[in-house]
């Protein structure tokens, strides 16, 4: 085999690592909003242990697109397939690291029994999940429409964010006993909004591997 033609292959294999890595961390923003939901420390704890797999994909990914930039020096359109891999990945691993701090929030609770129902911090994560999902088929798809797409599920995001903060606000303004929990919910909301702002990052990569332009979909 040619040597233009590994490369071809060793970047098609590249891709499905990145999006083997996608799968697992959506696993891990699902899991995550599960334990919380159903305050189950155990499966916090197998978030925790996961993400050292997570960890080594994107040090794994980052240093053969590395190699690849390095050893083959792509142009143009290979070129930006691998920036994008690189930023992806860093995305991704950061997405995953805040499913450790929801996981880590579902621990500090330790059980205990909700003030109020949880509706739409589960509704959050539901379009923080299926931004992440998309941010990867449009990467795998080279599709800019559904890569554009984002940006309105992240307002919607942002909007969910905005009216969890102040329904938590006006509780623990309410009830002092109230503090502790909703503060903690408060860093998941936050933490689900951050994902947000992630996926949406993918997009606007994805936008650049296939136009050559950047795009902020974050406005």
């Amino acid at each position: 085999m040619d040597a233009r033609r590994q490369f071809h292959v060793d970047l098609e294999v590249l891709q499905q690592d990145l999006l083997r890595m996608g799968a697992l961390v959506e696993e891990s923003i699902f899991k995550a909003v599960r334990a919380l939901t159903d305050q189950n420390p155990d499966l916090a704890q197998e978030i925790l242990a996961g993400d050292d797999q997570i960890d080594d994909m994107e040090i794994d990914i980052e240093t053969r697109s590395l190699g690849l930039i390095a050893l083959q020096q792509p142009m143009a359109g290979d070129l930006r397939i691998l920036g994008t891999a690189l930023k992806a990945v860093t995305d991704l691993e950061r997405i995953a690291d805040h499913s450790v701090d929801i996981a880590k929030v579902v621990l500090r609770m330790n059980r205990q029994p909700w003030l109020k129902p949880l509706i739409d911090i589960p509704r959050m994560a539901n379009v923080v999940e299926g931004m992440v999902r998309d941010g990867l088929t449009a990467y795998i798809r080279r599709d800019t429409v559904l890569a554009e797409s984002l940006a309105q599920r992240d307002d919607e995001v942002d909007s969910l964010y905005a009216q969890i903060f102040r329904e938590l606000l006006d509780l623990m303004l309410s009830s002092p006993a109230a503090v502790e929990q909703a503060t903690q919910l408060m860093m998941v909301s936050q933490h689900l909004e951050r994902i947000g702002d992630h996926a949406t990052n993918i997009g606007e990569w994805v936008i650049y591997m296939v136009q050559g332009v950047r795009r902020d979909l974050n406005i």
